[in-house]
């Protein structure tokens, strides 16, 4: 009897804690991957900085002044069009997180009320007997 109890303790403690630990490591993929991604916007972000750095320092006269400040109207609206990509791409994985998450907790609740149910039966059956 106190084996049923303790088995049927373990089995309960194993469905409740399944949801936090899928939960755990689907919020460590997405710190991951958003992390990632930050990182390698950053690091573009500082490479289109430097090559802009470089294309100033190499300004001597007014014609290379007049073609490169013709030039930053252009890197400017790429820059422009890269954070909105950006900022996009960090919206969807947002979005899928989050359409993760509430598929977890579906499956959550759902486990929880078959735990329930199932519990529920053999603690009816035994104050019937």
């Amino acid at each position: 009897m106190q084996e049923n109890i303790l088995n049927a303790f373990a089995e309960q403690a194993k469905t409740m804690y399944s949801p936090m630990t899928k939960f755990n490591s689907l919020f460590v993929e997405n710190v991951e991957k958003m992390t990632e991604f930050q990182l390698n916007a950053i690091k573009s972000y500082a490479d289109l900085s430097l090559d802009q750095m470089k294309k100033a320092s190499e300004v001597k006269d007014a014609d290379t002044m007049r073609s490169f400040t013709a030039a930053q109207a252009e890197v400017a609206s790429s820059l422009n069009k890269k954070i909105m990509d950006d900022a996009k791409a960090m919206s969807d994985m947002a979005m899928e997180f989050k359409s993760q998450v509430e598929t977890l907790m579906e499956e959550a609740r759902t486990s929880a009320a078959a735990t329930t149910t199932t519990a529920a039966k053999p603690a009816g059956k035994t104050k019937a007997a």
